[in-house]
């Protein structure tokens, strides 16, 4: 049985990937792992919790699509898999990471939300017979963007993509699933709304860690969709991710960090940005403006080129009619 595990271990991960060259996410790295489709090598977080990191960029032929994060969690009875990957060819160099550290066969798969990313890897895992979950919403999501995410991920990833299909989740939840086996507990949670439709979280109480899904970003900007609802994402941070009072977060996107860290560059940078589209509506701007509002605080995050601008833009659309 797990215990909390002590904040030394947080500093002792932290210093092993800075003597790996490896703390700062990067968009100028097309490829950390060479031996692998696979961005980076999967690595133990915490005893028994892994996560091979995608790169901070959009996806590319060179990254294979791995930009999100891509985990697992050895539980004593079974493997559970977080996120299904971006196609089978990543599902599969995933599942022969986990070969390497376990006898224990997976046993269930979490997309965290209805992107391609983390569900087009369902057509492997499908044939593997692993059951997978995902929230009503993703799930609906998926059902209604699934094909044109494929066709993305053919035209990018090219041959990368070959025996990806749209595989739809075997069950569905819509505020909390209980993983049934494992020798300790471990919650899929709905926390509301965040960056996309039906984003989950996977919550390790007696490890007090939580693998955060897209509801907290850091080392790269977060992106606001046309649907994503700014104000209803604060709430569910307040109301739900804030009152975990996890000591460990493996986020979305970037390495596993504290919730200092992507406290400071998702609610409070979502917090300023309404700010400074509030202060610009009540000046009576223009949403061609509205595009260039200061957000030079973040000018470091990755994917800040790509997506501050649609950041503004959107943000300002949803506040005029607030």
């Amino acid at each position: 049985m797990f215990k909390r595990i002590s904040a030394a271990l947080l500093a002792a991960f932290a210093f092993c990937l800075a003597a790996l060259g490896a703390v700062e996410a990067s968009q100028d790295i097309p490829d950390q792992y060479p031996g692998s489709v696979l961005y980076s090598k999967p690595v133990e977080f915490i005893p028994n919790v892994f996560s091979a990191i995608g790169a901070t960029a959009p996806p590319t032929y060179e990254n294979s699509g791995h930009n999100n994060n891509l985990s697992f969690i050895i539980t004593g009875e079974g493997v559970v898999v977080v996120n299904g990957g971006a196609s089978w060819k990543l599902a599969e160099a995933l599942h022969e990471e986990i070969k390497k550290v376990t006898d224990e066969p997976v046993r269930l798969v979490v997309n965290e939300n209805g992107q391609g990313h983390a569900m087009l890897g369902n057509s492997y895992w499908h044939a593997q017979g692993v059951k997978i979950v995902a929230s009503e919403e993703a799930a609906a999501e998926f059902e209604a963007s699934g094909h044109a995410s494929l066709a993305a991920a053919q035209r990018v990833q090219k041959e990368k993509a070959e025996n990806t299909t749209v595989v739809m989740p075997d069950e569905t939840f819509a505020e909390k699933y209980v993983v049934e086996f494992g020798t300790f507990p471990i919650e899929v949670l709905n926390l509301g709304p965040a960056h996309a439709p039906g984003d989950v979280s996977v919550w390790l109480p007696q490890q007090s860690l939580v693998i955060a899904g897209d509801m907290a970003f850091h080392e790269r900007m977060l992106p606001i969709f046309e649907e994503t609802d700014t104000a209803a994402w604060l709430e569910s941070w307040d109301e739900g991710f804030e009152k975990l009072g996890a000591t460990y977060v493996i986020p979305g996107h970037g390495h596993p960090t504290n919730m200092d860290q992507v406290r400071r560059y998702t609610k409070d940078y979502l917090v300023y940005l309404r700010a400074r589209i509030r202060e610009h509506l009540d000046k009576g701007g223009s949403l061609a403006d509205a595009y260039y509002v200061d957000q030079s605080p973040y000018r470091h995050l990755d994917t800040y080129e790509e997506l501050a601008t649609k950041n503004a833009g959107r943000v300002f659309e949803r506040m005029e009619f607030e």
